[in-house]
């Protein structure tokens, strides 16, 4: 089965043309969309439709830099272990458990500015990552990149919760 940079006829890096992304996206959709085949068979129609969800898997994987690292990781042998591998450098523990703090207290006081400054660091961090992360698996180290894009699992889950801290102070 073709990997998710085949389907689009893509190069295997972490660095991609979002543009190229798109454009391929879309010829995939225009070959495969279930109008085109309205007058087709039961299991020409269901081929279309697999084909259809495919192609919105992969493209949904590929432009978002976090799956597409992981994805990337996965495909060449480094296993993520996400759910059994939890070890993190003490650095980055520390860092989540001061970030945790600064959490609770401007969720607490009701402070926007506090909320909005620990966004900003978190955004920060998540882009140093990534960078990272990009420079590792460019250069195919699958399993250093792997260790990276677990983190970067957490600083992932660490933004939906100030997201959602955020809608909630605001409403």
């Amino acid at each position: 089965m073709q990997n998710h940079f085949d389907l689009f006829h893509l190069p295997q890096h972490f660095s991609i043309d979002l543009s190229a992304l798109e454009r391929a996206y879309h010829e995939v959709q225009n070959r495969t969309h279930p109008d085109r085949f309205a007058n087709a068979t039961g299991a020409e129609k269901r081929v279309a439709m697999q084909w259809t969800t495919r192609a919105n898997e992969a493209y949904q994987t590929l432009k978002n830099p976090y799956k597409r690292a992981a994805y990337l990781c996965e495909i060449n042998g480094a296993d993520l272990q996400a759910e059994s591998n939890t070890s993190m450098p003490g650095s980055f523990l520390m860092q989540q458990m001061e970030w945790r703090e600064a959490l609770d207290d401007a969720r607490d006081a009701k402070d926007i500015e506090a909320l909005e400054r620990l966004d900003h660091a978190l955004r920060t961090a998540r882009k140093k990552d990534l960078l990272q992360i990009a420079t590792l698996l460019d250069a195919r180290d699958f399993e250093k990149a792997a260790g990276l894009v677990r983190q970067l699992m957490f600083l992932e889950k660490f933004g939906e919760e100030i997201s959602s801290t955020f809608s909630i102070l605001e409403s």
